[in-house]
């Protein structure tokens, strides 16, 4: 995959808007827990109140704040409070601010509401030391002035009581009607405030943050109602915000998902469309050598459903893949911060699907590899019995072409099934590995919740990051199906590009004198098809001029289709060269030395289209008149203008909807349409009857004085009249002449010669 990684570089601006957008659509999805947490905690459980500064404060309740604080302390309190009226007002703070005041107000709000519940205040209390003890009584004493001395009695006996023990708790002394534990604390020396406010830091220490965190709030909550505001509508208007922000993240989540889908799919598509282009240009270029590597079917299969692997696995890779590590580091940095004690939990769960994950892979990667080759397996056969139907028929073969299929579509679904059914553990143990995780989590938490150490909206929030980072391994294992055969496709389509073609255009071409037109040279050629011991061609040498007629004959196999296809390099000499127009055809571009070749193949091949599109494959800017003095010329205007459409008549694909003499003969008029410098027939007059092939050949004669004319053929009577006729032998040159000359000279052309025409025939 990485080795057709250059072709996302057309697009990287729309990658790296696409990384932008899955990095705002994972701060949304992460975001959501949190205020799924503070709807929770904040606006359920606290009444909307957030933290423990309080946005308006009594004087009293500022005056017993200060009580519990520092001198530096008090002076944030001052700086951070304007009064109005009869109330202290907030101002307005930054966050950071806000979070420096709240830490300075957790202490003497916690302390204060503990006072307030008898139950906290015990177990704060609890352990004071005896001057603690004795400030309590002394200023219990002080403000009981005029009391009886029994009662005096009294209050002493429960001093020295609380003296002796470690253990009394503040809001349990004794103290006169009226008095408060807070008045009696405010009457405390100051030396004997701050001692107290040590061992109170102490016994705070061994609270969790959560129950400190509640009481504080509380205490805010009791200072509202203190002021008689209104805490439902509170609350209301906390959740209809908090909600309101959920909503537009959501939405803001959903825009970018929707975006991020559009751009993957441009992107992958753009690639695609890219590498089939590559891939055709590719093959194009392919000599037959090449071809003999890869089978047509595998070509096909190649540029068409491996290239379709691929933008799959880009289309669905940027949403997914890269996806996946943004959400998954994001939950598990969220999770850090929400509960570290749980974090284990998230350990295994990754663990283990991991575990599974590999597993999968090491299963079902081999057979990945094998699905593209059964696949095109499949394609071959089907493509050799729908190309030879008619044969299959003429044979009754049907039954074995239907084995041939079967064997091959049974293979194809074996594999597709095993790898499938790999697939289908996939989703049940990762379903059960996440709703074990939930599990786990409920079950940890419940004891968290009641050991006061976690919030319900903060577990909620756990799980939920649990899922998301869960849900980004699943994403992985999801993709793990298209991966492992994406990665095949991408090897075997890179196979096809990095092929090198063993038939190139020389860095400094050569370009033929203008005044040299249709000479074509062989001097001294041998030529041996690749891999191949024998020569099919050994030492061949002959020179056509301007306008000359050479034709080549001789026994099939001779080599006379090969010696032709030399000439517009669809294989390369093995000795010796080639020269057209003067110019070895290896040191020409073949774009050039094609511009000055028309080639008529041994088969003809037609493209869909129609008739006039055909005629015109060589020279699209041929005129109407040109086309048909072209069709004209290879005897084809009597079947076209029989035509309904004449010339704008559809052709099939192949060619299919026209005979093989009608094949072969708007085959010749594309060529002829090209006015090309040098025209090679490779035994194209086999399907002509008698009198075709001779008007034909009449009419080329005719039409073409100055075109170089190169005639493989199988018939004498197509040659007769040749310049020169040049004839092969086991890939030699047994003989060399005009028809005249060869009948008295060669042996192998006599007997050609005699087994196709009657005495009176080759007299006259």
């Amino acid at each position: 995959m990485t080795k057709l990684a250059k072709y996302l570089k057309s697009s990287l601006g729309f990658v790296a808007l696409i990384v932008g957008m899955l990095f705002l659509q994972a701060y949304c999805d992460l975001a959501l827990p949190d205020y799924t947490s503070k709807i929770v905690n904040e606006g359920i459980q606290q009444k909307g109140i957030e933290d423990g500064v309080p946005e308006k404060v009594r004087p009293e309740t500022m005056e017993n704040l200060k009580l519990f604080m520092g001198e530096d302390q008090q002076a944030l309190l001052d700086e951070n409070y304007t009064q109005k009226d009869d109330v202290y007002v907030l101002n307005d703070i930054k966050e950071e601010e806000r979070a420096a005041l709240a830490d300075v107000l957790k202490k003497p709000e916690f302390i204060l509401y503990a006072i307030s519940q008898p139950e906290l205040a015990q177990s704060m209390a609890a352990g004071e030391d005896q001057a603690a003890a004795e400030g309590g009584q002394t200023a219990g004493q002080d403000q009981s002035a005029g009391q009886d001395q029994a009662a005096e009695g009294d209050q002493a006996a429960e001093g020295d009581q609380a003296a002796e023990g470690s253990d009394s708790d503040l809001p349990m002394m004794q103290l006169p009607e009226g008095v408060s534990a807070l008045d009696a604390l405010k009457l405390l020396p100051d030396s004997m405030r701050e001692k107290m406010m040590g061992t109170i830091d102490e016994k705070m220490s061994n609270i969790s943050d959560t129950m400190v965190e509640q009481s504080v709030v509380l205490f805010v909550q009791q200072e509202y109602e203190a002021q008689g505001m209104d805490l439902d509508s509170m609350q209301i208007r906390y959740i209809a915000r908090t909600g309101g922000r959920m909503l537009l993240i959501a939405l803001l989540g959903m825009v970018a998902s929707v975006l991020i889908t559009f751009f993957s799919a441009r992107v992958a598509a753009t690639v695609a469309h890219d590498l089939r282009n590559d891939v055709y240009r590719k093959v194009i270029g392919f000599t037959s050598e090449e071809f003999n590597k890869f089978s047509t079917a595998s070509l096909i299969t190649r540029s068409t459903n491996d290239i379709q692997q691929i933008q799959m696995l880009l289309a669905m890779g940027f949403r997914l893949i890269l996806y996946s590590p943004i959400l998954g580091v994001g939950g598990v940095l969220k999770v850090l911060n929400t509960d570290v004690s749980m974090s284990w939990i998230i350990a295994l769960a990754v663990v283990l699907i991991v575990i599974v994950i590999f597993i999968l892979f090491k299963v079902a990667m081999p057979r990945f590899t094998k699905l593209q080759t059964l696949i095109d397996r499949l394609n071959l056969v089907t493509r050799e019995f729908l190309s030879g139907v008619m044969v299959t028929r003429a044979f009754s073969a049907e039954k074995h072409e239907e084995e041939r299929f079967e064997k091959a579509n049974r293979d194809l679904t074996r594999t597709n099934l095993f790898v499938n059914r790999c697939m289908t553990f996939m989703m049940p143990i990762m379903m059960l590995i996440m709703n074990g995780v939930s599990v786990l989590i409920v079950y940890n938490g419940a004891y968290a919740i009641d050991n006061g150490n976690l919030q319900v909206g903060d577990m909620m929030a756990f799980i939920q990051y649990a899922m998301q980072i869960i849900m980004s391994f699943l994403m992985i294992t999801m993709m793990s199906i298209m991966i492992p055969r994406a990665n095949v496709a991408a090897k075997r389509v890179y196979e096809v590009l990095s092929t090198e073609t063993t038939i190139r255009d020389p860095q400094q071409p050569k370009t033929p004198d203008p005044e040299t037109k249709g000479v074509v040279e062989f001097d001294h050629v041998s030529f041996a098809y690749p891999d191949a011991d024998e020569k099919v061609l050994e030492d061949i040498s002959f020179k056509a001029e301007k306008g000359q007629t050479v034709a080549f004959i001789g026994s099939t196999g001779s080599g006379k289709s090969t010696l032709v296809n030399l000439i517009p390099r669809f294989y390369d000499v093995t000795a010796g060269s080639i020269k057209v127009d003067g110019v070895d055809v290896r040191e020409m571009t073949k774009k050039d030395l094609c511009e000055r070749l028309g080639y008529v193949p041994q088969k003809s091949i037609l493209f869909s289209g129609t008739i006039d599109s055909n005629i015109r494959y060589g020279r699209m800017e041929a005129s109407e008149e040109e086309v048909k003095a072209a069709a004209a010329i290879a005897q084809a205007t009597d079947f076209i203008e029989a035509k309904d459409d004449q010339y704008d008549s559809p052709i099939a694909q192949g060619g299919t909807n026209v005979s093989g003499g009608q094949k072969q003969r708007l085959s010749i008029a594309r060529a002829i349409a090209k006015k090309p410098e040098i025209l090679i027939f490779d035994d194209s007059f086999s399907a002509l009857d008698y009198k075709t092939d001779v008007a034909l050949r009449r009419a080329l004669k005719e039409a073409t004085k100055d075109t170089t004319t190169l005639i493989v053929a199988q018939r004498i009577s197509t040659i007769l009249h040749a310049d020169q006729i040049i004839v092969l032998d086991e890939g030699r040159v047994a003989g060399k002449g005009t028809h005249k000359e060869l009948m008295e000279h060669c042996e192998v052309y006599r007997q050609i010669a005699t087994s196709q025409l009657s005495e009176e025939e080759l007299a006259g």
